[in-house]
């Protein structure tokens, strides 16, 4: 996982549309970027929505979320418009800018091992740098966590 104070990787992904995004391209502000493992799925779908709400009750304000997955840009658009999510939903469908996260790797569940996204976030304060970093972060822990990065 990245060290705080290391420059944060570069990310340039498509978004729902189709569009290009950038982290550069929100060089000023705040980012929190966090890696789920598939759109639509319970534990996704609760983080997914514990950030929302956060955003609407202004409990989480001045930071950019970008959300990245291995799904397509059609799956993140459903997913998008089915729960209402005004953050930033990415595709990283050949799963580099997880691996240059530290977000990929071996996982296991019900005694299966494989390889896939590893639930992380990462906070990247305005210089593009690493200010807080989760390597394995639950659902629940999401936005509590992020609340107290961003108070700190």
């Amino acid at each position: 996982m990245l060290t705080i104070g290391s420059v944060a990787p570069a990310i340039s992904l498509p978004d729902a549309t189709g569009a290009t995004q950038t982290l550069a391209s929100f060089s000023g502000r705040k980012v929190f970027v966090y890696f789920y493992p598939r759109a639509n799925t319970p534990g996704c779908t609760q983080q997914g929505c514990a950030i929302q709400s956060a955003i609407a009750s202004s409990e989480v304000t001045d930071v950019v979320v970008l959300a990245i997955s291995p799904d397509k840009p059609a799956a993140l658009t459903k997913f998008a418009d089915k729960y209402g999510f005004e953050f930033v939903l990415l595709s990283d469908v050949d799963h580099a800018v997880a691996e240059a996260y530290g977000a990929w790797g071996q996982k296991k569940n019900y005694g299966k091992e494989y390889v896939g996204i590893i639930r992380s976030a990462v906070l990247v304060d305005e210089k593009g740098r690493v200010a807080a970093a989760w390597p394995a972060i639950s659902p629940k822990a999401t936005v509590p966590e992020l609340v107290a990065a961003l108070a700190a």
